[in-house]
């Protein structure tokens, strides 16, 4: 869509360069929907595309992925063989309302900051525990826990001007198991619930469950020790009153609240089994 309102396109070659904010201006990543709708209150872009921050960075600590990396190019990601969650980052990709072309110019960082309740990216960066650093026009960087980030439907905690600059997913995260369950009322639709679980490699007893599309925001719930089948449901009724559902065209809250129970318990009883020993040179 042409955004007939747009006068100046703005091409920093730093992020510092923009050092105050008025009403008017709005960060171009993908633009996937920025240019999906008219934007009749902004007249500038700053396009991120000339800061050239490399897409993905490994190192012992993690994964570092730049807000501005495409979806495609995460998909194609390959970590070390230890790093067995790695492919919970193509199975979030495969999240996407989007087609291949979106896929090619959509990034990372675009998903997490429309922050919609379904928004995979989200799911995947709570669900690893990630760490997003956000950089203020007029003060220092700060960093937020990625489960943290969104506030609700299409909210967060981004301040007026700030951006979001990386995403990091702790080895400890990437090294552990993990499950996945979604629903959608179509095969390439939007979720109506997406619910994540993982467990350390290095604890028979811990687990974490990460809730979302069901409910506005990322909820979690972490257990020390492994739960029964009625400890997780007394948990998810503790954590997610009844009427704290996400209502919208893709569920009641009553058939999301349903779905939250099944696909939780369904994550428990496959993290319950143990895991499967890894063989040489073959991702588990």
């Amino acid at each position: 869509m042409n955004l007939n309102s747009v006068v100046e396109v703005k091409r920093p070659a730093s992020a510092d360069e923009i050092r105050q904010w008025r009403d008017g201006y709005a960060w171009l990543a993908g633009g996937t929907w920025l240019f999906s709708e008219p934007q009749d209150a902004t007249d500038t872009l700053i396009d991120l595309d000339q800061l050239h921050w490399p897409a993905l960075e490994a190192s012992s600590a993690g994964l570092d992925i730049a807000a501005t990396c495409r979806i495609a190019e995460l998909y194609r990601f390959e970590g070390p063989a230890e790093w067995i969650a790695t492919p919970l980052l193509r199975e979030c990709c495969n999240c996407f309302l989007a087609s291949f072309k979106i896929w090619n110019a959509a990034t990372v960082g675009g998903n997490i900051c429309m922050s919609l309740p379904a928004g995979p990216m989200i799911s995947l960066a709570a669900a690893l525990e990630a760490t997003l650093t956000l950089w203020p026009r007029d003060a220092a960087p700060r960093e937020v826990p990625a489960v943290d980030f969104v506030t609700g439907n299409h909210t967060n905690v981004l301040q007026r001007g700030e951006l979001l600059r990386n995403i990091h997913l702790p080895a400890r995260a990437l090294s552990g198991r993990f499950a996945l369950r979604r629903a959608s009322l179509t095969q390439l639709g939007r979720s109506a619930a997406l619910l994540i679980g993982t467990r350390s490699v290095h604890s028979d007893d811990d687990l974490l469950i990460t809730i979302t599309a069901t409910t506005p925001r990322p909820l979690q719930l972490r257990f020390d020790r492994f739960p029964s089948a009625n400890d997780l449901r007394q948990a998810i009724d503790a954590r997610i009153p009844a009427d704290s559902y996400f209502d919208d065209v893709h569920g009641t809250p009553a058939y999301k609240r349903h779905l939250t129970y099944y696909f939780a318990e369904q994550i428990r009883a496959e993290l319950a089994r143990p895991a499967k020993p890894a063989q040489p040179g073959v991702r588990a």
